[in-house]
């Protein structure tokens, strides 16, 4: 006889295709090469650093998505885990602007830079 139950968990269990995890490697591969070809080019400034960080993000995201499996996690689990990080960029900036108004102010009342 069969049992019942751990045919019903069998059947539970979630696989996900080796084409998936392939296409995100292929993608992976490509992002990290353009990430690459930033440095090669010979790009500078904001630009060169804006598109590093954007690859770096974008690289990111498809980690945590996809073999982090976060894509099929529940919205508050992954809330719970993006979340405070995007918080604490956004803390980050606010002590960025407050830092240029300090700076501002003491110029302003007391005279030369330091």
């Amino acid at each position: 006889m069969t049992d019942a139950p751990a045919q019903i968990a069998v059947k539970e269990h979630q696989q996900h295709p080796i084409g998936l995890y392939l296409l995100v490697w292929g993608l992976l591969f490509v992002l990290s090469t353009f990430s690459y070809l930033v440095d090669y080019v010979g790009l500078q400034g904001y630009l060169r650093w804006s598109l590093i960080l954007i690859f770096m993000m974008l690289k990111a995201g498809l980690i945590v998505a996809v073999f982090m499996h976060m894509a099929w996690e529940r919205l508050a689990l992954i809330y719970a885990i993006l979340l405070p990080p995007l918080l604490v960029l956004v803390f980050v900036a606010l002590m960025v602007s407050e830092s240029h108004y300090v700076l501002f102010s003491r110029l302003t009342f007391f005279g030369a830079a330091p």
